[in-house]
């Protein structure tokens, strides 16, 4: 079964690198997509699951213009409860990570810069927590 990795941030440098990076790692076996608001990447997670992809993992900024990452996480989990979520941020409030872990069951937080090694290292191991949780989905 083909999944779906999703990148959402509002800088096209940024999702073009990371487009990139998950393209190199996972394009073999998943879609990587990539949107510049929150608002598209809730449009793109929706319409591709109804065309039989399964959101595997989502990663995305904080700081963008209309929604912000961690409604855009706490979104997408409640739409797609096994999906993995991924911070990817330079300035992020400790509210809203706790917020994010209660509520999108957050996975990884991550800086930018990024390390390419560290955040494949870390959908690795959210793609191989959520095999393990297949029965049960909608658990952190």
């Amino acid at each position: 079964m083909q999944g779906l990795l999703l990148c959402v941030d509002d800088e096209l440098m940024v999702l073009n690198a990371l487009r990139d990076q998950l393209h190199k790692a996972y394009g073999k076996q998943h879609l990587i997509e990539i949107a510049e608001s929150a608002e598209e990447g809730l449009e793109i997670l929706d319409e591709l699951s109804e065309q039989g992809l399964v959101p595997l993992v989502v990663i995305s900024d904080f700081q963008m213009p209309g929604m912000k990452g961690d409604e855009f996480l706490i979104q997408a989990r409640l739409r797609f409860p096994s999906v993995v979520t991924v911070m990817l941020s330079g300035q992020v409030s400790t509210a809203a990570i706790e917020r994010m872990h209660r509520q999108a069951c957050l996975h990884s937080l991550m800086g930018k810069p990024w390390d390419a090694q560290a955040l494949l290292a870390n959908i690795d191991s959210g793609l191989e927590k959520l095999a393990l949780l297949r029965p049960l989905p909608d658990r952190c």
